[in-house]
């Protein structure tokens, strides 16, 4: 039996542990082979500093994972496991693991949970294409769920009850019902109603809430889905809530199934999961948490009105408008993020794509994404934005007399299955044309990036659509699909 753990999140059980190891002057004679030492690896210094050299320990470190070098804590929970701990404490989760090689890490996870319940399941066609990897490792079978697609701000967004109730009840023998929500730009599925239709099904319910790590953390904000019924949950604690890149947390839920899935969860984050994991993003998910529990309030907030001022400025403009109405109106959608701001510009006289551009090379603005149509903001939980900077370089913007072409972002029709992912991943393949990929199988899952949405995956048939609006959103400005054999798709990787 582990012993009881305190919960009290003024502190940081994993990053404290870690600082106090490096006030020590060890003589390192482990890895990682800097040994903490700035002329060891002279070229870190500028991009990290010298702190996080010293910080920088390996796992089973004595003072962190061990009490002392004879043995680990029996029955004293660890500092990784107090900062877990809190964890789920804080986002109302019944265990929470921290996840070192991002949400794409906690997807490959995920998916091979469900590979433990069967080999069918229920899935949203919009799903990051990270879900479409484990499809194939995990050589699932995917019967999608199909949403809802905005075509004039090209985005995705998501799937309601009803769909999944179709699906499930066309599919019985699917083992897990697995959505991804907010979306992209941030509207927000019913998770309670998806919850309750996949438990009468007999099934979990596992989300992708990548873009949704910050919710429930403040009353302004949208409930996070592990209090919603949710079973298992990937959570994406960099992208809102303010940890270090590629740091994520898995979150198990208080759902029917999520007992019974525990144990197979476990075994599979251990699976994995690196055994050099980085003492800087696990601290730095500690470290997220106790700010996000202890600061939240005030932080939050201060970002909050500064996202309303945003969105004031945006309503007085005769210029742009907030598109925030479009996103809660669509279909399913039940709520939004507030920190994701899509700012529609057509009448702006300028593209999303070419605002994006001028934004970043004249005033120095980096914003999350653009689309013809619309340039996408996302501002983290914790970090209040100068609205007058943004705005002033907003409305600095050159506007053309006549109004550029804004064609609709029609993301292609689903191409049709003709065999398994896996099979076709891991079949003989070769190299064609775009054109002779005409009509042949995909062995590749490709995704116009950002949003990372699968607009094709291995074992479906690519048709002329899907290849002209791969091969447009490689030509694009900041185009980019992952997965694709070379950058302008001048050739397809097909099954031979």
């Amino acid at each position: 039996m582990t012993a009881p753990i305190a919960l009290d999140h003024n502190t940081t059980p994993y990053a404290d542990a870690i600082r106090s190891l490096a006030e020590t002057d060890w003589q390192r004679l482990h890895v990682p082979g800097h040994q903490a030492k700035v002329e060891n690896a002279p070229g870190l210094e500028p991009v990290v500093g010298a702190t996080a050299l010293k910080l920088d320990f390996p796992m089973l470190m004595t003072g962190v994972d061990q009490v002392t070098w004879r043995s680990r804590a029996a029955g004293n929970p660890t500092p990784l496991m107090q900062a877990q701990a809190l964890a789920a404490d804080a986002w109302g989760a019944r265990r929470t693991w921290f996840i070192t090689n991002g949400a794409s890490g906690g997807n490959h996870i995920a998916t091979m949970v469900v590979k433990g319940l069967g080999s069918e399941f229920a899935v949203q066609r919009s799903v990051h294409s990270s879900v479409m990897d484990g499809v194939v490792h995990a050589g699932l079978t995917p019967h999608f769920i199909h949403g809802v697609i905005d075509t004039g701000l090209g985005s995705a967004h998501g799937v309601t009850a009803a769909q999944v109730e179709s699906v499930l009840e066309e599919h019985p023998e699917s083992s897990a019902v697995y959505i991804v929500t907010p979306s992209y730009f941030g509207a927000v599925a019913d998770v309670t109603a998806i919850a309750e239709v996949a438990h009468r099904h007999g099934v979990p319910l596992i989300v992708d809430e990548a873009w949704g790590s910050h919710f429930g953390m403040h009353p302004e904000l949208p409930v996070n889905a592990v209090r919603l019924g949710a079973d298992l949950v990937i959570s994406s604690t960099h992208k809102g809530a303010g940890s270090l890149t590629q740091s994520a947390m898995l979150q198990l839920g208080h759902g029917p199934f999520a007992k019974q899935i525990e144990s197979l969860v476990d075994r599979v984050v251990r699976s994995y999961q690196s055994t050099s994991c980085s003492s800087l993003l696990l601290s730095s998910l500690d470290e997220a948490r106790r700010h996000l529990v202890v600061n939240g309030t005030e932080a939050i907030g201060a970002a909050l009105e500064s996202v309303r001022e945003i969105r004031l400025g945006l309503r007085q403009s005769e210029r742009f408008r907030d598109a925030t109405p479009d996103i809660i109106g669509s279909e399913g959608t039940i709520d939004y993020d507030p920190f994701k701001v899509a700012i529609d510009m057509r009448g702006a006289g300028i593209s999303g794509n070419d605002a994006q551009y001028l934004l970043i090379r004249d005033h120095q603005v980096y914003s999350e994404l653009s689309t013809p149509s619309a340039l996408l903001l996302l501002v983290g939980a914790t970090s209040p934005v100068d609205v007058d900077r943004f705005l002033a370089s907003l409305h600095a913007l050159p506007q053309s007399e006549t109004e550029p072409q804004r064609p609709e972002v029609l993301i292609p029709a689903v191409c049709e299955r003709a065999m398994q992912p896996t099979e076709a991943f891991f079949g003989k393949v070769e190299l064609v044309s775009f054109s002779a990929a005409v009509g042949r199988i995909s062995a590749d899952s490709l995704a116009a990036y950002p949003p990372g949405v699968p607009n094709v995956i291995p074992g479906e048939v690519l048709s002329e659509e899907v290849i002209s609006f791969l091969r447009t959103t490689a030509a694009a400005p900041s185009g980019y699909v992952r997965g694709a054999s070379d950058p302008a798709l001048e050739q397809f990787r097909v099954v031979a």
